[in-house]
């Protein structure tokens, strides 16, 4: 399970004005939920949240969120960011409980070259990036690993086929394509023609053509 630590202090402040004051003071505005709490308004130091932001796999990794004297388990349920700027706005956290399940998007990492692709020249397309999965937060994967190996041309693995660690439940599609192994994609060169030589029309002939002419001609004489 992938897990961080990050501070935050109670805030009091709500709205746009008061968002605007926090980020000029460069911490960024949450807020924590969770069950049997009422929700709870933080202040997260900037730096802080982008340096974490930046090594870790946001929806997966359990945030250990220390404030007000104490310390919450938490996933980060969303990022709000500005349209242009990309900076964050503000964030929100979902306090953890043990033994109810809660939805994650596990990366997916595949694993190998293909022998369909080390052999035959083949292609690996991964159509699926993240899986999304109900698990217990106290078992949490860092991602879903995906052996490839022994995938030739025309293979392909569905999230039905992954072996996933106990207690872990896909949410979705089971016959969903994770990956494929494809033929090589023909390579069409356009030769130019050779000094001297003249270039061969691409024009389709037209059967008929010369002896409506000739007919023509013989009809003016």
């Amino acid at each position: 399970m992938a897990s961080a630590q990050l501070s935050a202090t109670p805030r009091e402040g709500t709205g746009k004005g008061a968002a605007r004051t926090l980020r000029a003071q460069g911490r960024i505005p949450g807020v924590i939920y969770g069950h049997g709490r009422e929700p709870l308004s933080l202040a997260i130091d900037t730096r802080e949240l982008e340096k974490l932001l930046s090594r870790i796999s946001a929806e997966s990794t359990v945030i250990e969120l220390s404030f007000d004297g104490g310390t919450a388990k938490t996933l980060i349920r969303e990022i709000q960011r500005h349209p242009f700027k990309r900076q964050i706005l503000h964030v929100d956290f979902q306090e953890l409980v043990a033994g109810e399940k809660v939805t994650v998007r596990l990366p997916i990492v595949l694993n190998g070259i293909p022998e369909g692709v080390r052999v035959d020249g083949g292609i690996l397309d991964q159509t699926m990036r993240e899986l999304e999965v109900e698990v217990d937060p106290s078992n949490i994967p860092s991602h879903v690993e995906v052996d490839v190996l022994s995938l030739r041309i025309g293979d392909s693995i569905h999230v039905g086929d992954l072996k996933l660690p106990e207690g872990v439940e896909v949410v979705g599609e089971m016959d969903s394509s994770v990956c494929v192994v494809s033929a090589p994609r023909a390579v069409i060169e356009t030769v130019a023609p050779a000094e001297g030589e003249e270039a061969v029309s691409e024009e389709p002939e037209v059967i008929g053509r010369k002896k409506e002419e000739d007919e023509e001609e013989a009809e003016e004489k």
